[in-house]
């Protein structure tokens, strides 16, 4: 099976109006940009898109917020992008706000097959209206559904033609949990390199969950925060 595809544009090839697309990064860092710049450049719309967060106004998912591609944006922080806020306020964007914690562990749950999770995360708020509440060993948990996605979107620093990926540092962030939960993942890399080059030891998501790949380019890492010690 050969899972290696040219560019953005032909991995994203058959996303459509109405998905739910899963995006993996956490604020700016490790996310998928050249899959979201062929998202915008497709003008796809109706999108539920489930993310840590929601990009910066020019940039990662704000690119897509900017042009209207979102319908529902399910996330756990949303608080650096104005466009995001002007949507939100105006009821234009329907949000999900979820803990972040059940965010991972619903991506999870999605990734090893089970239709829903308990958790104590949100029990007596906001979070729990609607949902049921169970009771174990004394404590109530929260019933949460996993994720139905109809693909998943990572990035990863190095990836075998196999599929087969390689995160670094932070960047491994919810591109792992997410990379397993996609009816159909697509992982962008910046290095794409043949079968047998990774260390089996080293390899973060195996090749299984992986449908397509390719070497992404010009990837500009922006740095949402920058904070700098002052020199004495």
């Amino acid at each position: 099976m050969n899972k290696v595809v040219q560019n953005a544009d032909e991995a994203i090839r058959d996303i459509e109006n109405g998905m739910t697309l899963m995006l993996g990064g956490f604020g700016l860092c490790g996310i998928p940009e050249n899959s979201i710049n062929a998202l915008v450049r497709k003008k796809v719309q109706d999108l539920t898109c489930i993310s840590n967060n929601a990009g910066v106004d020019d940039f990662g998912i704000g690119l897509m917020l900017q042009q209207r591609q979102v319908k529902k944006m399910i996330a756990s922080y949303v608080g650096e992008n104005a466009e995001f806020e002007r949507q939100l306020l105006s009821g234009e964007l329907e949000v999900e706000l979820i803990p972040q914690g059940t965010l991972a562990t619903r991506c999870m749950a999605a990734g090893y097959g089970m239709p829903a999770i308990f958790t104590p995360a949100g029990v007596g708020t906001e979070v729990a209206e609607g949902k049921e509440v169970r009771n174990f060993h004394g404590k109530d948990y929260l019933m949460e559904y996993a994720f139905d996605a109809d693909f998943a979107i990572v990035k990863a620093w190095k990836g075998d033609t196999m599929g087969n990926l390689v995160y670094r540092s932070t960047a491994r962030n919810f591109n792992p949990v997410m990379a397993m939960a996609g009816k159909i993942t697509i992982a962008e890399v910046e290095h794409l390199v043949p079968v047998g080059e990774l260390d089996p030891d080293q390899i973060h998501t195996p090749g299984i969950y992986v449908h397509r790949i390719f070497e992404g380019k010009d990837y500009e890492k922006r740095i949402e925060q920058r904070t700098v010690r002052t020199r004495s």
